[in-house]
């Protein structure tokens, strides 16, 4: 019986602690907190109105997911980020999204190419009405489905831990996609591209898809960061 209690408590600890991460994630992609900023344990413990340990753990699980950066008898600070390391991010994802279309190239059944097609309309809507947070996320859930689609669940994981960085890195930049709508219309050729049901044409359309959108972003967060 002991044991059963134990367990029910460590697992309500852990929701908690993910609560709080997803709250402190939210604020973060929001530009709440600016980059460099230290946040106060208690403070936001205060916040919440819990104890200080689930906030330390949730911010941990931030610090191993970019986000957020440690220091010793100083606590935690928003990570800042420089353009050699955005670029990284972008190599890294091209690498995972390149496999994953490979993969997903001599498999897409119509449900999936349904699927992709709904998500392209969700994001020229959203280029339509949305904010840039709605934009960033649907542009996202394009490339996440192609991860899923493939059929490599750890694959998936990667791109959700690297893709949180991405989403701070371009948020950080402050508005991107001046023209939202061309930005979700270049998605379309990988769309044709996995139609054709041939490895090397999704490759090619991805890899001219992010190389474009990774030499963009990358360039006005060097210009940002040293304006």
């Amino acid at each position: 019986m002991t044991t059963t209690t134990q367990g029910f408590a460590t697992i309500q600890q852990r929701d908690l602690v993910n609560q709080i991460a997803d709250m402190l994630t939210e604020a973060l992609l929001k530009g709440e907190f600016s980059p460099g900023v230290h946040l106060s344990e208690a403070q936001l413990a205060r916040d919440f109105g819990v104890s200080r340990a689930p906030v330390r753990e949730a911010a941990r699980l931030l610090e191993s997911r970019g986000m957020l950066v440690s220091q010793p008898r100083r606590g935690f600070f928003v990570r800042t980020f420089n353009a050699d390391e955005l670029d990284d991010v972008y190599d890294l994802r091209l690498c995972l999204e390149r496999h994953a279309v490979r993969l997903l190239a001599g498999k897409l059944t119509a449900e999936m190419e349904a699927a992709l097609s709904h998500q392209l309309e969700t994001m020229r809507q959203v280029a339509r009405d949305g904010t840039a947070v709605q934009q960033i996320e649907e542009d996202v859930a394009f490339h996440r489905m192609l991860c899923e689609f493939s059929g490599n669940q750890r694959l998936v994981r990667v791109f959700d831990e690297l893709c949180h960085e991405m989403r701070f890195c371009i948020l950080l930049i402050g508005q991107l996609y001046d023209d939202a709508m061309r930005v979700a219309d270049t998605h379309e050729p990988i769309l044709e591209a996995l139609r054709t049901r041939s490895p090397d044409a999704g490759e090619a359309a991805l890899d001219y898809h992010i190389g474009v959108a990774q030499q963009r972003v990358v360039e006005m967060f060097r210009e940002r960061t040293q304006g």
